[in-house]
């Protein structure tokens, strides 16, 4: 571990501790908590984006030490893009294994209505685009302005698709795009796709963001003079995202420029107060272990947790008509004090639950690659 980044480990957890903690609530949970309906900006809104970020920063660790090769490149954006495919098969698989639907009826809806895209695919897909923006640019400033231009290619897509009204939610280029790759039957929602193909635009300049953070990592500063310089980048993107919501919404479910903006600004200014704490206090790495310890093994505990649940959603309880996640649910925090302090607590409870995996995988040293 003493070649591990501490403070990136922990970048890294805080988005997969959120996604252990509200990707499967039981029951509805305070607004913050949900993911925001169109526009706006909540808890689980900035997990994927952070992990972009925390990507793009451990692939400039990565790359100072061994630029990988064209075909490596390519075999891990497969590899993870195999991975995000085979966890939407499970899904519809599921129910099929435990009697809900035929085999039959399992490759019909296959056929007709499997989703390609997914979180895990985006990942691949910005990493792929990131490298190679990376490749040709080089150096930070080329990066940086690749990064933007890519944010303004996609606002100004939005605007010149729909002048009038460009982020509205029945028409904008990012459904116009999922209506056509891969089409209405293979999409998240049937109006549009929270991680399609147009979302990729912007979403690669999270990642570039990430790298040039990872960039000032390796830098032969001192650690002050690297804390400083993230913390003001961050503030700097704060301010640039906010004066972009004069012309753009903020909204996950269409990754706009605003929204890549105050999450890449927050996520440094993340990175920053991390290093500054973190930096030689014994006290601080110990409250922030378990964040460190999900970090190391990020993608494996966001696979496994959706594995685990869309299992649990149809194995059978001891309450007829109640599958096992569910009846857990009901015999143990449900309606305690209220809905969404019972379901809060409940997925609270969930995360605890893989604090101990984490932290066996932590100490055995075991990292699990995609």
């Amino acid at each position: 571990m003493s070649k591990r980044i501490y403070a990136l480990d922990v970048l890294r957890g805080v988005p997969i501790a959120i996604m252990l903690l509200l990707d499967a609530p039981p029951d509805n949970l305070f607004d913050i908590l949900e993911h925001s309906p169109w526009e706006g900006l909540t808890v689980p809104d900035v997990a994927l984006p952070a992990f972009a970020f925390a990507m793009g920063t451990s692939a400039a660790i990565s790359f100072s030490r061994r630029e990988p090769t064209t075909r490596r490149i390519f075999k891990r954006v497969a590899v993870m893009f195999a991975v995000g495919v085979l966890l939407n098969v499970w899904f519809k698989l599921t129910p099929c294994v435990f009697g809900e639907v035929t085999f039959g009826q399992f490759f019909d809806n296959l056929t007709t209505h499997f989703r390609p895209f997914g979180v895990i695919q985006r990942l691949a897909l910005t990493y792929a685009l990131a490298v190679f923006v990376v490749q040709v640019c080089r150096r930070e400033v080329g990066i940086l302005i690749a990064a933007f231009a890519l944010l303004i290619l996609s606002s100004a897509g939005f605007h010149l698709y729909a002048f009038e009204n460009p982020f509205d939610e029945a028409h904008n280029l990012s459904s116009a795009v999922d209506m056509l790759i891969p089409g209405a039957n293979h999409i998240y929602t049937p109006t549009h796709d929270p991680e399609g193909l147009y979302g990729t635009l912007s979403a690669t300049a999270s990642v570039l963001f990430g790298f040039l953070a990872g960039r000032v990592l390796i830098d032969n500063a001192s650690t002050r003079d690297k804390i400083f310089l993230l913390a003001t980048a961050g503030v700097a993107l704060l301010i640039a995202g906010g004066l972009w919501t004069n012309f753009d919404i903020v909204s996950k479910k269409l990754w706009t420029a605003p929204f890549t903006l105050i999450n890449a600004g927050g996520d440094l200014l993340l990175l920053a107060l991390l290093m500054k704490v973190l930096d030689g206090s014994s006290t601080a790495k110990k409250f922030s272990r378990p964040f460190g310890a999900l970090g190391t093994n990020p993608l494996f505990f966001f696979v496994a947790n959706n594995v685990v649940v869309a299992t649990l959603f149809y194995l059978p309880s001891p309450s007829e008509g109640l599958s096992l996640f569910n009846w857990l649910y009901q015999n143990t925090t449900a309606g305690f004090v209220s809905t969404e302090v019972g379901a809060t607590l409940f997925c609270v409870l969930w995360l605890l639950m893989w604090l101990p995996v984490a932290e066996i995988f932590y100490r055995r040293n075991i990292v699990v690659k995609l």
